[in-house]
This record gives C-alpha cells, structure tokens and sequence, in this order.
C-alpha cells in the first residue's frame, strides 16, 4: 500500500481580487465587497458561491497515511501566506510523490489550487508531469499521473464512487456519519467566512484537519472494499488513527473522538 496523502482546503473571497475586478471604492468594508459579489453570483447562478479563481486558500489540512504512520497537519493562514501555503503543498508531492486522496479534489479543491497558485507563481514540474518530465520515471506519468480523470495518482473518492456521475455524488458528512465516524463537528464550509471574519482562524483549521480525517477514514474503509486491506488490516489501521489522535492534547479531536464509537457500522 503505497503513501497516501488526503487533502483539504478553506477558502474564503478573495477581497483584494474582487475589489481590483470591479473597481471598487476603498471606502467599502471587506464584508461589503464580499456581500457585493455574492449578490452578483446570486443574480447570475441562484446561488452565491464564488467561482474558484476568486477563492483564497486560508487552510490546506493534511493526513500523511502509509503502513504503521498516520500524521494530521496544516499548512494555515497565519503563519504563512496564500502563496506559501500552497507552495509547500506541491513542494510535498515534488519530494515524494504521494498518492492523493480527497473528497471531490477533482471538483473543487484542485482546480482553486491550480488557479490560485498560478496568480502566485507557484511551481509544480512533478505534479503537473504528463509523461514529457525530466523524472526518470516520468514515462509512467503518461498512463497515471495527477491531472487525468481516471488515473490513479489523484483518487477523488467523491467522483470515483459516484461512477463520475453528479446526480450520483454523496455528501461526505452523510456517508461518513452513516459509517459510524463523526462527521462534521460544529461547522462547515458556509460557516468559514463569518468565522475568518470573526478572527475564528484556529477554528477554520481544526475543522480542516476533521474533515480530512473523515476523508480518511472513508479511505481506509475503501481500501477495505477493493481489497488492499484485509479485516485484520484494516482494524490495526483504524486503531493506529485513533491512537494517533488521542496523543494529540486538542479540544478538536477530543471531540472528534467522543463523537466516534469504538465499533464502526458494517465492520
């Protein structure tokens, strides 16, 4: 089973783009030109979500799995800017070429990461690796790389269990609450911008690092169903998550963790 890496982004309006787009006055509060785009989208689409070019990366949260590790990180507002944060992201994939896992990456994540990290100059030669690399095994990339719908190298769960079909998407708090995980906890992703708005940036991260630790767990309950994981395996696996979380002395995962019944449903 090779490394996986399971992967999450917040966002919120990019203000300063919205406001160099429109012209807008510098009198207008940035709570007033996010409501100004949001009517804008409203009267466009009946719904007031922003394209993804004009959506800025706060949070990418991370779960490093592979046999006997289990590792939850974020690479977060404040501590580092939108260009950075997302520049060490594919620094990661460029240094270890990771197999990617998300929950409808194909649909939302990836496609923001790659416009936002265009506008900062972001540099990804592996990520990007069509089979035309300098990377010894880069031939390999042209039957499985990370961009192709139906390579292996980016598994978006969301799409592939789905069959690629839309009307057939699961939301992942649903699925993962019927699974017997826990789900979303205390907010989610229509809540971000009035918690950044609110200074909330430490709640915004920990919701991150739930939901990619939700991703996970469906994960391993994938591997589970094709075969990569027998029962015995995949029990050690769910207990190393576990163990995992409950070394980490934070009020989110001692949530997630009351929130999560020792014996999943369908084991």
């Amino acid at each position: 089973m090779a490394a996986a890496l399971i992967f999450d982004i917040e966002t919120i309006p990019d203000i300063a783009g919205l406001r160099r787009l429109h012209d807008l006055p510098a009198s207008l509060s940035d709570d007033e030109v996010a409501e100004f785009a949001f009517q804008q989208r409203r009267a466009a689409t009946g719904n007031d979500f922003l394209p993804h070019y004009l959506q800025r990366v706060v949070t990418i949260s991370c779960a490093l799995h592979s046999p006997g590790q289990f590792r939850v990180f974020s690479l977060s507002e404040p501590d580092s800017g939108e260009g950075e944060i997302i520049q060490r992201f594919f620094d990661g994939i460029e240094k270890y070429t990771p197999q990617l896992v998300s929950w409808n990456g194909g649909g939302f994540d990836l496609p923001v990461l790659h416009y936002r990290g265009l506008l900062h100059g972001v540099v990804a030669p592996r990520y990007w690796d069509l089979g035309d690399g300098d990377y010894a095994d880069s031939r390999e990339f042209k039957w499985n790389n990370y961009i192709s719908r139906y390579h292996a190298r980016h598994l978006d769960l969301m799409d592939l269990l789905a069959l690629y079909q839309p009307r057939a998407n699961a939301p992942l708090d649903d699925l993962a609450k019927l699974m017997g995980y826990p789900g979303k906890l205390g907010m989610d992703g229509s809540a971000v911008w009035a918690a950044w708005q609110a200074g909330r940036i430490a709640e915004i991260r920990d919701y991150c690092e739930t939901d990619v630790v939700n991703t996970g767990l469906v994960y391993l309950r994938f591997l589970k169903m094709r075969g990569a994981l027998d029962r015995a395996g995949w029990a050690r696996e769910l207990a190393m998550v576990r163990d995992t979380l409950e070394k980490i002395d934070a009020p989110h995962w001692k949530e997630f963790l009351a929130a999560w019944p020792a014996e999943p449903v369908g084991d």
